[in-house]
């Protein structure tokens, strides 16, 4: 069965001034995928996928996300169409529990359907989504408190109440232990059975480890896509990012 595009974008470009930080990318994103962007510094990663998620709106080009043009979509539309992008940064409500803050999200999910139970369809959707990121039992903390690590996977868990169709997610393993580390595996891997997951990461064991597919970007263009073992072995990609890890 031939895959199915859930998203892709043409000739999308990104400049601020003279910079162009995203330049001319062709992209395509199939249904179930764990599509890995990988690249060095300033080579656009984040702005492409801010540019995915409607954060900032681009030069020139287009996006489709399920067949339709969502170019001029804001980013409150494309969560609602099913996007949702966790950010490098942690962006939790740091004073309200773990709970609170999925709460939020999931009114958020269940608004925009015809699941109009109230309170016991959003408890029921924290429930779910903390179980899924390992923090059931730290609901009620407040979310500033909690560490580092686990505040990246409330905000996980906080996508994932969004039921998204793809989840983005922007350096997740960054302030993980090697425990967390695997565990993220394991949950990044049982995420990809309901959505699409797109992976902006620098920790390449990570990567090799999840992706079924890399793209790299160098200088805000496409310097390759392919599976693991063909960027690994890419000379280009080598001399451009690997070499220096």
């Amino acid at each position: 069965m031939a895959a199915v595009t859930l998203l892709s974008t043409e000739g999308l470009s990104r400049h601020f001034g003279g910079l162009k930080a995203v330049e001319n990318v062709d992209f395509t994103l199939s249904e179930g995928e764990i599509r890995a962007i990988i690249g060095p510094n300033g080579a656009g990663k984040t702005t492409f996928v801010s540019l995915l998620s409607g954060r900032i709106a681009p030069s020139s080009g287009s996006v489709r996300f399920l067949d339709r043009d969502i170019t001029k979509e804001p980013a409150h539309r494309r969560v609602r169409a099913g996007i949702a992008y966790t950010f490098q940064i942690t962006s939790v409500y740091a004073r309200l529990s773990a709970g609170e803050n999925v709460a939020l999200a999931a009114q958020s999910a269940l608004s925009r359907g015809k699941d109009h139970q109230g309170k016991v369809a959003i408890d029921q959707a924290v429930v779910r989504a903390l179980d899924k990121v390992g923090l059931a039992d730290r609901a009620d903390a407040v979310a500033g408190e909690l560490s580092y690590g686990h505040q990246r996977l409330l905000e996980v868990a906080m996508g994932l109440a969004l039921e998204p169709k793809l989840l983005i997610l922007d350096e997740p393993t960054q302030g993980l232990s090697d425990s967390e580390i695997d565990n993220f595996c394991d949950l990044v891997r049982d995420i990809a059975r309901g959505a699409t997951v797109l992976l902006i990461e620098h920790n390449m064991p990570v990567v090799m480890r999840l992706a079924d597919a890399i793209t790299v970007l160098n200088a805000g263009e496409v310097l390759a896509n392919g599976t693991p073992e063909a960027i690994r072995d890419n000379p280009a990609v080598q001399a451009a990012y690997l070499g220096t890890q």
